[in-house]
C-alpha cells in the first residue's frame, strides 16, 4: 500500500507542482549559503579593521555604514531615492540636484565574484564578477533599490557589464573619450545633459539651477573636509593607518555627502587633538607606502590590511574609491546652468588621471605629486586580474619611479583569499627592502637618495 508521500509522488499533475517546490527550496538553500559566506567575510574584515590599532573614535560611523550594507545586508538609509553608479566619473552634484542619491555600486565581494565568475568570461575583472554575481541574485538590496543605474564606459568589461545589467533595471551609459580634447569635452557635455533628462524622468524632479547648486553645495563641503583630512593625513609622524582611511572612503558610497562630510568633520577634529597632544600612531618610524592601481573596494581590502599587518603605513593612495573619488573639486567660472554643467565635464575628464585615456601624463605628474607631498618611500601597484588598462601602465610607471629612484612592486591579485600567504610574503620583503636602504639614513642621520 502507498504512503501518503508516494501518492503525491506518483499521482497526476502533482509532479510538475513538487518539481516546482524542490527547485524552490534549492534556490532558498543557495541563497541562505550566499549571504552566510558573504556577511561572514564582510565581518572577518571589519575585525581585522577595528583590531588595527590606530584608528580614530570618530571613524565609528563609517565602520557602521560598511556593517550595515555588508553584514546586516540592510539598504541605504536615506529618504531620497537612490541612483546607483560605477565610476567617479558619474557627477554626484547632477544626482543631488535631481532630489537623490548616489550608491557607488561597484564591490569587492569574494562570494559574489564566486558566483559572476560562472556567468562572465575566465579572463573579465573580479570588480566586474562581483557587480554580475550581485545583480544576477539579487539579494543585495543597495542593487535593488536603485532607481536607476549610470555606467561610464571606461574599459570594455564595463561596456559588457552595462549590457548585462540593462535587462533588469533602468541604465544609462556615459560613453567617456579616450582624449581630453575640446570636440571630445563637448561630447561629454551633451551626455550629461542627456544623463540630466534621464534623472528628471527616473526621481519625478526637475533639474533647475537653484537645485544644482545646492547639489554642489552638498558635495563642496564633503571635498572641503576631505581636504582637510589629508592635509592632516600627511603629518609626520602619521596620526592614522591608510587602512582605516581607505574603509571611510569606501563607506562615502553608501553614505550622503552631507552626512559623510559630519562624520568626516569629526575625525579632522580627532586628528588634530592627536597633532596638539602628540600622539601618533608608531613609535617607530614606518615605511611610508603609496598604494595605487586597480580599485580596492571593501570588503577586498587584503592588501592594505597586510601592509600595515606587516609593519608598513599606507601613507597615500592613488585609487578611484579612495582618495582620486574627492581630492579635485569641480571649478565653476560661469554661474550659468550651461557653465556648472561644463565645469563638471571639466573636472570628470581634465585632471583625471584615470588609465582609460590614451594619453595619460596627468596619472604620472599625480602620483609624482603624492610621492613628494607624503614623502613616500615605496609604490605598490595594485592589478586586479583582468584590469588590462591598469595592468597596461605599470611599465611606464616603473619606468617614470625609477628615475626618481623610489623601488615598485607590482602586486596582482583576484577576489579570494587564496593567494594571502604569497601577498604577504612579497610585502614582507617589500618593506625590508625600504628599511634597508633607509638604515644609512638612521646611522648617519643624513638622508640618501634612493
Amino acid at each position: 500500500m502507498q504512503t501518503e508521500e508516494q501518492k503525491s509522488k506518483t499521482a497526476p499533475g502533482r509532479e510538475p507542482q513538487t518539481k516546482y517546490l524542490r527547485e524552490q527550496q534549492k534556490k532558498q538553500r543557495q541563497q541562505q549559503r550566499f549571504i552566510k559566506k558573504e556577511t561572514q567575510t564582510a565581518a572577518r574584515y571589519l575585525g581585522r579593521l577595528e583590531q588595527l590599532s590606530g584608528a580614530p573614535a570618530a571613524m565609528q560611523p563609517f565602520v557602521e555604514v560598511l556593517r550595515r550594507i555588508y553584514v546586516e545586508m540592510q539598504g541605504v538609509e536615506t529618504d531620497r531615492p537612490t541612483i546607483g553608479t560605477y565610476c567617479v566619473m558619474v557627477p554626484q552634484e547632477l544626482i543631488y540636484a535631481a532630489g537623490a542619491q548616489p550608491v557607488k555600486l561597484c564591490s569587492g565581494n569574494y562570494t559574489a565574484f564566486s558566483i559572476g565568475d560562472d556567468l562572465t568570461p575566465r579572463d573579465a575583472c573580479p570588480l566586474v564578477k562581483a557587480v554580475a554575481g550581485f545583480q544576477h541574485t539579487g539579494l543585495m538590496p543597495v542593487y535593488r533599490d536603485c532607481s536607476m543605474m549610470v555606467v561610464p564606459i571606461t574599459c570594455d568589461c564595463k561596456k559588457k557589464i552595462a549590457g548585462m545589467l540593462r535587462d533588469s533595471v533602468e541604465l544609462i551609459t556615459l560613453h567617456v573619450p579616450a582624449s581630453r580634447e575640446d570636440a571630445d569635452m563637448e561630447a561629454y557635455l551633451r551626455q550629461l545633459y542627456e544623463l540630466m533628462e534621464r534623472l528628471e524622468a527616473a526621481t519625478g524632479s526637475p533639474i533647475s539651477s537653484g537645485s544644482l547648486a545646492e547639489g554642489f553645495q552638498m558635495v563642496g563641503r564633503a571635498q572641503a573636509e576631505f581636504s582637510e583630512f589629508i592635509r592632516l593625513r600627511k603629518s609626520s609622524p602619521a596620526l592614522l593607518r591608510g587602512t582605516h582611511s581607505m574603509a571611510m572612503m569606501n563607506a562615502s558610497a553608501y553614505m550622503s555627502a552631507d552626512r559623510w562630510a559630519d562624520a568626516m568633520h569629526g575625525v579632522n577634529l580627532e586628528l588634530k587633538e592627536r597633532i596638539r597632544t602628540g600622539e601618533k600612531i608608531s613609535s617607530r618610524s614606518l615605511p611610508r607606502i603609496l598604494l595605487t592601481g586597480s580599485p580596492i573596494v571593501f570588503p577586498n581590502i587584503k592588501i592594505p590590511l597586510l601592509i600595515e599587518e606587516m609593519g608598513g603605513l599606507v601613507s597615500a593612495d592613488e585609487t578611484c574609491m579612495g582618495e582620486r573619488g574627492m581630492w579635485d573639486p569641480a571649478v565653476i567660472t560661469d554661474h550659468s546652468f550651461n557653465g556648472m554643467l561644463r565645469a563638471l565635464a571639466n573636472r570628470a575628464l581634465r585632471p583625471c588621471p584615470c588609465p582609460t585615456f590614451a594619453d595619460n601624463t596627468q596619472r604620472i605628474y599625480r602620483l609624482k605629486q603624492m610621492i613628494r607631498d607624503n614623502e613616500i618611500q615605496g609604490v605598490i601597484y595594485h592589478v586586479l586580474r583582468g584590469c588590462l588598462v591598469y595592468d597596461f601602465e605599470y611599465r611606464q610607471i616603473e619606468e617614470e619611479l625609477g628615475k626618481l629612484e623610489i623601488p615598485v612592486i607590482r602586486l596582482e591579485s583576484d577576489y579570494n583569499e587564496e593567494d594571502v600567504e604569497q601577498l604577504r610574503i612579497r610585502i614582507e620583503a617589500f618593506i625590508e627592502l625600504i628599511k634597508l636602504r633607509q638604515e644609512p639614513v638612521r646611522r648617519t642621520g643624513i638622508r640618501e637618495s634612493f
